[in-house]
């Protein structure tokens, strides 16, 4: 996190040298610029008055050019107030003819009219005596300006320091807020490493830095809760294994006791309870196939109809045995469906069996397929007690038992329902439950169509 921190605040103090650099050779040109152009208008100007001043002392313009160029910038000889030259000048007279040459023009030579519009009047008491036109070279800087340009760089380079210093202060204050999160999120992290599943962060935006906090929350939510089931199931397949395992003891330690006869009786119990556990061993192998993806399916294409026919026809002697009627109502036409037909028979076999497990002697089964927007949809309704609406949520939890009228010792291992929606969804579909106390319970299976 350190190195981080560092990068951070290298690179936030690189930009604020590299733009104050830069802001600070552009102000220090501009600055050198705007002054040398502000020095040649206020030459241009003290020119311009000093050639006035001459027309209007020796009555003409004649002898000016020997005077201009007899001008010593340190003080030679030549009328006083003549200002430094800071290029070549042109002096035309009010005719337009070369009075001073330069620039590839004449003594004499009367200039083209484009370039004597261009060029600034001299006037005398209102009248215009001639024109100038003035070339800017180098212009020698006066003492005064040196000592402005000097005092000039020398606050563009406080102000560079300063921008640079403030640019490593806010690096420092950036640095630290944006990896704050970081190691925040570095240190929950240890200590879920270490066991600790209660760590959250906090989120601070709904930028990056605030989705990876929630995504952290999350993933920590999620394996929280699995470490939740895993400990109930654990605890659940404890309780479950203890019933029979106690009874497969007790009548054997019995039967090794001389307590109980090794009669038929006695064996039968013995074996309905090994037969008990096997069939939650499977139970448990099945649903965690399902649960991780890896239950294999042999998909093809089967009716609905057909499905439902035989799933009544396998539990029809348990039916009768108990006197439940068992009615089908088909809707006609309906599509096939790609299924594993093996595998949702079971499906259909653990709803028949928790059906008839907790209807009523006399009592009513319905299955019924029909066609929904989603394709097609199964129904195993029948008219047992049915469950509170708040139990239905639960109902497909590994071992979960709704109290009164179901009860552990009516058979079951506690995993057909939670083995039916995870072989639904294996499918594609959805699998959900209705039910009022007093009103049955219909158990709702929807599978697409392909």
């Amino acid at each position: 996190m350190r190195s981080i921190t560092i990068k951070l605040l290298l690179a936030f103090l690189a930009v604020g040298l590299i733009g104050t650099v830069f802001i600070a050779l552009f102000a220090w040109s501009g600055t050198e610029r705007e002054f040398g152009n502000l020095e040649f208008e206020r030459w241009q100007e003290a020119l311009l008055e000093q050639m006035a001043v001459y027309y209007s002392t020796s009555g003409g313009w004649e002898g000016v050019a020997e005077d201009v160029i007899r001008f010593n910038p340190g003080g030679g000889p030549g009328m006083r107030g003549w200002p430094r030259m800071a290029g070549p000048i042109i002096l035309l007279d009010e005719n337009g003819k070369v009075i001073i040459p330069g620039q590839g023009f004449m003594v004499g030579e009367e200039v083209h009219q484009q370039t004597f519009n261009k060029a600034i009047p001299i006037e005398v008491e209102g009248e215009e005596v001639g024109r100038l036109i003035a070339g800017q070279d180098a212009l020698a800087v006066s003492a005064s300006g040196e000592e402005f340009l000097g005092r000039v760089n020398q606050v563009l380079l406080l102000g560079a320091l300063g921008a640079a210093g403030v640019a490593l202060l806010l690096g420092i204050v950036l640095a630290r807020t944006l990896t704050k999160p970081l190691r925040e999120l570095t240190a929950a992290t240890q200590a879920v490493a270490a066991g600790d599943l209660e760590q959250q962060v906090p989120v601070r935006s709904k930028a990056e830095l605030g989705q990876l906090a929630e995504a952290f929350n999350q993933m920590n939510d999620n394996l929280a809760r699995a470490r939740d089931i895993r400990q109930q199931m654990t605890a659940d397949i404890a309780h479950e294994l203890r019933t029979p395992l106690s009874v497969i003891l007790a009548h054997t330690e019995g039967i090794k006791d001389g307590v109980l006869p090794d009669s038929e009786e006695t064996f039968q119990i013995i074996h309905d309870e090994t037969m008990r556990l096997s069939t939650m061993v499977e139970d448990l192998r099945t649903l965690s196939l399902a649960e991780t993806g890896e239950l294999g399916l042999t998909l093809c294409m089967v009716s609905p109809d057909e499905m439902l026919r035989q799933a009544a026809a396998a539990q029809f002697p348990r039916a009768k045995q108990r006197e439940i009627t068992m009615d089908l109502e088909l809707e006609s036409r309906l599509p096939d469906i790609e299924v594993d037909p093996d595998r949702m028979a079971q499906v259909l076999g653990n709803l028949l069996d928790n059906a008839l497990r907790y209807t009523p002697i006399g009592g009513q089964i319905i299955l019924r397929a029909g066609s929904s927007s989603r394709g097609v949809t199964l129904f195993v309704q029948d008219n047992g007690p049915g469950v509170e609406p708040s139990e239905l949520s639960h109902i497909f939890n590994r071992f979960y038992r709704v109290d009164k009228s179901r009860q552990r010792d009516e058979g079951g291992s506690g995993l057909g329902l939670a083995i039916a929606k995870s072989i639904v969804e294996r499918h594609g579909g959805q699998i959900r439950a209705e039910s009022r106390p007093g009103e049955g319970m219909t158990f709702i299976i929807e599978l697409p169509v392909t």
